[in-house]
């Protein structure tokens, strides 16, 4: 599996979670996921915590990224840095930023979009904008406007399973290759010239859990990604 390691201590890991891998062992996930790498790099026996602990359970990753989206992804090596990493997340006190390429013109440049989300009641395998949803948040700010497309910078101030692309979803605007949300015709259309949904999870600010140093980490566009942009050069 090619995760590549962006930092390491003795605390915590952060990686480059390629797209089209699946994060969290499940029971309708046969392939190679990022809890087993991390099961094989830190293997249990070499840390001392209750074997029923959500950082065994987890294989200590904090939180997830959908299947098809790349970028950075946190596993903390200890039980004390994932108690840490995870209320840091619930709390909002991490920074989050992806990049996405999306259907349309977006407008006004930069906005804020704060709708409820939940589980869709007639697909439970899809989220949706309910009354009576959990509070999610999300931030925009378009970089370029592109013929019929505008290519964005996201910023997650929640952390609702599916919500950057629930929220775009809901304002006409929805992620290019979502295959999900976008609808299976535009899908179909999108596939021809860009591989996978264009999501990338290109910036996480944390404290460090032990240190409470201030700590930020970058990553580029992927190649796929890069070459689906390539459509739009004049």
């Amino acid at each position: 599996m090619k995760i590549k390691i962006v930092f390491e201590d003795g605390d915590l890991l952060v990686v480059e979670k390629p797209a089209g891998v699946v994060v969290n062992k499940a029971l309708t996930v046969r392939e190679e996921t990022v809890q087993d790498w991390a099961k094989d790099k830190f293997p249990i026996s070499n840390f001392q915590f209750p074997i029923s602990s959500d950082f065994v359970r987890r294989a200590g990753i904090v939180h997830r990224l959908d299947k098809e989206t790349s970028g950075l992804l946190v596993i903390a090596k200890n039980a004390k840095a994932f108690a840490n990493l995870q209320a840091q997340f619930k709390t909002r006190k991490t920074r989050k930023k992806y990049l996405a390429l999306v259907h349309g013109e977006v407008k006004p440049q930069e906005g804020k979009i704060e709708l409820p989300i939940a589980r869709n009641p007639f697909n439970r395998e899809k989220f949706g904008v309910f009354p009576g949803g959990r509070k999610a948040v999300t931030e925009y700010k378009v970089i370029s406007q592109l013929p019929n497309f505008s290519f964005l910078e996201v910023f997650p101030k929640t952390g609702r399973t599916h919500q950057i692309r629930v929220h775009l979803k809901a304002i006409g605007h929805p992620i290019v290759a979502d295959e999900t949300y976008a609808g299976r015709k535009t899908n179909r259309a999108d596939r021809k010239w860009c591989p996978r949904m264009f999501l990338h999870a290109s910036f996480l600010g944390l404290f460090h859990p032990r240190t409470r140093k201030w700590m930020e980490f970058t990553s580029e566009s992927p190649p796929d990604l890069k070459k689906a942009l390539q459509k739009f050069s004049v």
